[in-house]
């Protein structure tokens, strides 16, 4: 199959699956901010979502699109290392006009997921999962008002400075992931040139600032002293 066989194919599903991701990140930020000035309103956003059929299609859609994603970013990586092989140092060397986003991509994302893992388990797991569980009639022990309770978590993770400092590292790995990857997917799917990828850079350092800007308001106002 040529998506597959291909590195092209290859790259080309990095990037849609890249952008769908892009696409998360934008609603899960601006969720995220509302809870800076209503914890009601952030809880029926998270309440309209919660173990409702929608939500669940989009987060299993969402699961499968961030493995490929994985899957293919470490492939793409272990081939690009064998192809240099030797040439390793000299290409490195002969690239300093590149970024140093671009030539650890893999670093980063392997960051991003380790910001993930902790992040599923200490909201995913805490509130929708319960929810999950207890439509099915399985008892995980979770506390169902509280899985309702969006806002009563963020509270009780942000509060503590260690989170709130974890939280802003990863939040700058992802940005540096996230201001080369989104401009590096539409130039694999041929937008780009010499007038417009400068300018889809841009945009992308833009979007991407704005992500993070949205996500690290959180830690960054308990940090502050600020409260829920």
């Amino acid at each position: 199959m040529w998506l597959i066989d291909s590195s092209i194919g290859r790259k080309l599903i990095m990037s849609i699956t890249g952008i769908f991701l892009v696409l998360f990140l934008v609603f899960h930020g601006t969720m995220n901010f509302v809870v800076l000035f209503s914890a009601e309103a952030y809880n029926a956003i998270a309440g309209f979502l919660g173990a409702n059929w929608y939500a669940l299609v989009g987060t299993k859609l969402l699961a499968i699109g961030f493995v490929v994603h994985i899957i293919y970013a470490i492939y793409l990586s272990f081939q690009n290392q064998k192809a240099r092989g030797g040439e390793s140092y000299a290409v490195k060397n002969n690239q300093k006009s590149v970024e140093w986003a671009s030539q650890n991509m893999l670093v980063l994302g392997v960051i991003v997921l380790g910001f993930m893992a902790l992040h599923l388990f200490q909201f995913w797991s805490k509130m929708q999962l319960v929810e999950i569980s207890h439509k099915l009639g399985l008892d995980n022990g979770g506390d169902l008002a509280l899985a309702k309770d969006g806002a009563y978590w963020v509270k009780h993770y942000f509060e503590n400075p260690v989170y709130s400092v974890l939280y802003i590292i990863w939040l700058v790995a992802l940005w540096m992931h996230l201001t080369h990857g989104i401009w590096s997917a539409f130039q694999t799917m041929g937008a780009g040139g010499n007038i417009w990828l400068p300018r889809i850079k841009v945009i992308s350092s833009i979007l991407a600032t704005l992500i993070i800007l949205m996500f690290i308001s959180i830690p960054v106002y308990f940090l502050l002293g600020f409260s829920i």
